[in-house]
């Protein structure tokens, strides 16, 4: 497994609210993770750094029990993200300045070529294969169920009022409910997870364009970036990119 990660402020914000990571075990299990913060006061970067952190500590100190089978695995990861849930709640409870602060979520447990998938937000894990690309991920926002039920198109969503609007998120509310999803990548494929700051300034179309040019990983993670910085760079912009190619070109 080879991958790169990129956070960048883009070119409108004073400060990241987004962050990135991609952590591995001894036993060769990892973790990748992005999360877009968000909150009154700036407290965005709380909510998103407290996720990372507290995420990192508990994967890298788990028992080996916890990985046992796909069963474990999954109960791990889902509950993992549920205590952190209740301790970024918690947390804004006690802290007045960050008070409503939440953050998206989306942790990839990886063992060799599959990988388990929590998500919460509008954040967005993508696969890009030698025919196409997919969207994994199903954003948790106010347009997205209007486009679901039909009442707006996916070109209406992109310039809606209220795209930004998230239903769920990771610490605003004592309880969470997570989406929950598998992928086996394929030799030669690519599985993309980034923020909103990526996903809406770059088409599908955009993104394939970039990753399956034959450059080295780290150079496709930043052309990403700088993509989204050219059209408009108004938000964060955060990615973890992951392959199983064998060989860089």
């Amino acid at each position: 497994m080879k991958y790169t990660v990129e956070s960048d402020i883009g070119l409108k914000r004073a400060i990241n609210e987004d962050r990135a990571a991609f952590f591995k075990r001894p036993d060769g299990l990892a973790l990748a993770l992005v999360a877009d913060g968000m909150g009154g006061h700036n407290a965005g970067d709380v909510a998103s750094d407290m996720a990372m952190k507290q995420m990192e500590q508990v994967f890298l100190q788990a028992e080996a029990h916890h990985f046992a089978s796909t069963t474990s695995k999954e109960e791990w990861l889902l509950q993992t993200v549920k205590q952190l849930n209740k301790n970024i709640y918690d947390y804004s409870l006690s802290h007045e300045d960050c008070k409503g602060m939440g953050t998206t979520f989306i942790a990839v447990l990886i063992e060799d070529n599959h990988c388990f998938i929590a998500h919460v937000g509008d954040s967005r894990v993508y696969y890009f294969f030698d025919d196409g690309a997919q969207q994994i991920t199903r954003d948790h926002s106010y347009v997205n169920v209007l486009v679901e039920n039909g009442e707006i198109s996916e070109e209406e969503a992109l310039t809606h009022p209220k795209k930004n609007f998230i239903l769920r998120a990771l610490g605003t509310e004592e309880t969470i409910k997570l989406d929950f999803y598998e992928v086996d990548l394929a030799s030669d494929s690519y599985l993309l997870i980034c923020s909103d700051g990526l996903s809406n300034k770059l088409t599908v179309y955009e993104m394939a364009s970039i990753i399956t040019y034959p450059d080295s990983i780290e150079e496709k993670g930043r052309k990403l970036v700088e993509l989204a910085n050219a059209s408009g760079g108004e938000d964060n912009i955060s990615l973890v990119l992951l392959t199983r190619q064998d060989e860089e070109v």
